[in-house]
């Protein structure tokens, strides 16, 4: 199903560790609004949809919020490489490194950790596509965040900027989606009552 190129979507050259930072990016890999949470939703309710565009499209987007939380694990790794102890209490990363160490953990920046109820399948396609429309809107938005808070750092500041344009492009591409689905229920009910209203077996 896939073909895996073994490069990073983006580059990611971080020259200098910052816990403080990789304290918040992470909520972009396994908080609520992140890249885990969203890849296993389009993945999941692709199965579901009622028409062959709507589910290449979750499987297209699916796949690419894969690479980017393979993104977001880079930032969160490079941030953290070789911290100090001093560092990490300083950022206020002591619980997690007193369970995780420096290891990439699907948690958000609050603290707790990734939850599955944040994959949001309905079994209606509609609200599922509704849903996914919110969900970039949200990711969005987490970005333009951590954008304001990585201000001072154009290594972490560049990655987290094409993040950002990603959501908006994939927005953009869930509402062509419900659009469609949209059309096809439609032209499914119309068909269903014509049948029933014209005495036709």
């Amino acid at each position: 199903m896939w073909t895996y190129n073994k490069m990073l979507q983006y580059p990611i050259n971080i020259k200098c560790t910052d816990p403080r930072l990789a304290k918040v990016i992470i909520s972009q890999y396994g908080g609520p609004d992140g890249e885990l949470a969203a890849s296993l939703r389009y993945l999941s309710q692709r199965f579901g949809m009622p028409d062959q565009n709507a589910k290449a499209i979750l499987n297209d987007i699916g796949t690419e919020e894969l690479a980017h939380l393979e993104m977001v694990g880079t930032i969160v790794h490079q941030l953290t490489k070789g911290a100090s102890i001093e560092e990490i209490e300083k950022a206020g990363l002591s619980a997690y490194y007193t369970d995780h160490g420096v290891d990439v953990y699907p948690q958000a920046a609050a603290g707790f950790p990734f939850n599955a109820v944040a994959i949001a399948c309905k079994g209606d396609p509609i609200a599922n596509l509704q849903e996914d429309l919110a969900a970039e809107q949200k990711a969005r938005a987490t970005y333009e965040k951590l954008i304001d808070l990585c201000r001072d750092n154009p290594d972490v500041l560049d990655p987290l900027r094409y993040l950002r344009e990603r959501e908006i492009v994939h927005f953009q591409r869930f509402g062509e989606a419900l659009r469609g689905v949209q059309d096809k229920l439609a032209e499914k009910k119309y068909y269903m009552n014509h049948n029933n209203n014209c005495g036709c077996n």
